[in-house]
């Protein structure tokens, strides 16, 4: 199982650090007129990639993995939910920005996270990467939260113009369910999730550093 594992985080990292080199590259060749194709050049892979990660609810699930599911859980199904339901689904909010930014913050914290991941099935654990693990992710993911919300701002006109998943059931249901207004209840339900999630991700930190802190304190 360790070996496994061990492949799904290589995976993983080598899907990322794709998107990630290929976005900066871009960019440096590019400059602004690559943010608004980012989507079309690098979606491809980013939806691979978010759908692999699927699997890791599953491993906590079976017990192969340690992690804590509720927050994992959220973390998968935010992106998930963004990505394939928001962005995917709207032609005109693939050309935004906001997409950038969601994809590159998205990608830097997986290239750290997952570098971290091997290293661990290996029993290597290098200091100054462990601290990046647990730190680097607590001002970047309230980011990427932002980042996701104001997506699903830019994308209400379009859910309101072309009624993308909006149901109206003929008589005698006289029911409907009216897309945009299901987007501003989740936009609660996210922010709610990202009060939960930075708790756990303090816990975290403090289970990893919190010792070695101690230890230089008492030194």
């Amino acid at each position: 199982m360790n070996t496994y594992l061990f492949v799904y985080d290589l995976m993983q990292f080598c899907g990322h650090s794709w998107i990630f080199t290929n976005m900066i590259i871009r960019f440096m060749s590019f400059g602004k007129d690559s943010l608004a194709d980012t989507f079309y050049s690098i979606g491809l892979v980013m939806r691979l990639c978010q759908l692999l990660s699927i699997l890791e609810i599953l491993h906590i699930l079976i017990g192969i993995d340690k992690g804590r599911l509720f927050p994992r859980f959220l973390q998968i199904t935010e992106r998930i939910i963004v990505l394939f339901v928001v962005i995917n689904s709207q032609e005109e909010v693939q050309g935004k920005y906001i997409v950038c930014v969601l994809f590159f913050l998205w990608n830097l914290l997986d290239v750290v996270r997952y570098t971290y991941n091997m290293l661990a099935r290996m029993e290597i654990h290098y200091p100054p990467l462990t601290w990046l693990n647990f730190s680097l992710c607590i001002p970047l993911y309230p980011l990427s939260v932002l980042a996701k919300a104001f997506a699903i701002c830019v994308s209400l006109p379009y859910f309101e113009s072309f009624g993308t998943y909006s149901i109206k059931l003929p008589f005698p249901f006289a029911f409907s369910i009216y897309f945009p207004y299901v987007l501003k209840m989740y936009l609660l339900v996210l922010f709610i999730g990202m009060c939960f999630i930075i708790q756990n991700l303090f816990s975290e930190r403090k289970a990893h550093l919190g010792t070695g802190n101690v230890k230089k304190k008492r030194s």
